[in-house]
């Protein structure tokens, strides 16, 4: 079981970035997928979540109006689209998954990890 996290870098102020949870082995259905972030300094922030049952959404306040979550037909990639990117958007992005959505998106307890990627917003 793996999960790994992609697609971060070096972007302006006001662009978008398109992060990647990609699994191996496994598929992604059935299970909650988060994304969370990190600054340096700071906690883990919770992003957003989609359940890849029925592909419910949703969004932390940080995100809402900017950041899209989606997952693939196939159920083994999420996605999150970030756009209007700001500074206090610079962080490490990692993907957890769990069955229980509550105890993911809620608590931040993931039953996997995906390792990290770094998203750098240049003001």
């Amino acid at each position: 079981v793996q999960l790994q996290a992609f697609g971060g870098g070096l972007v302006q102020a006001g662009g978008s970035l398109r992060l990647s949870c990609a699994s191996s082995g496994f598929s992604l259905d059935y299970y909650v997928i988060g994304w969370f972030r990190q600054a340096p300094g700071k906690e883990r922030e919770w992003v957003s979540c989609i359940d890849s049952r029925d592909g419910s959404t949703y969004y932390a306040n940080s995100g809402k109006g900017r950041f899209t979550v989606s997952i693939n037909d196939a159920k083994n990639t999420v996605y999150l689209q970030m756009n209007s990117l700001k500074s206090g958007d610079t962080a490490v992005y990692s993907c957890g998954i769990n069955t229980d959505g509550a105890d993911l998106c809620d608590r931040g307890f993931g039953r996997y990890w995906g390792q990290g990627t770094q998203v750098t917003v240049s003001s």
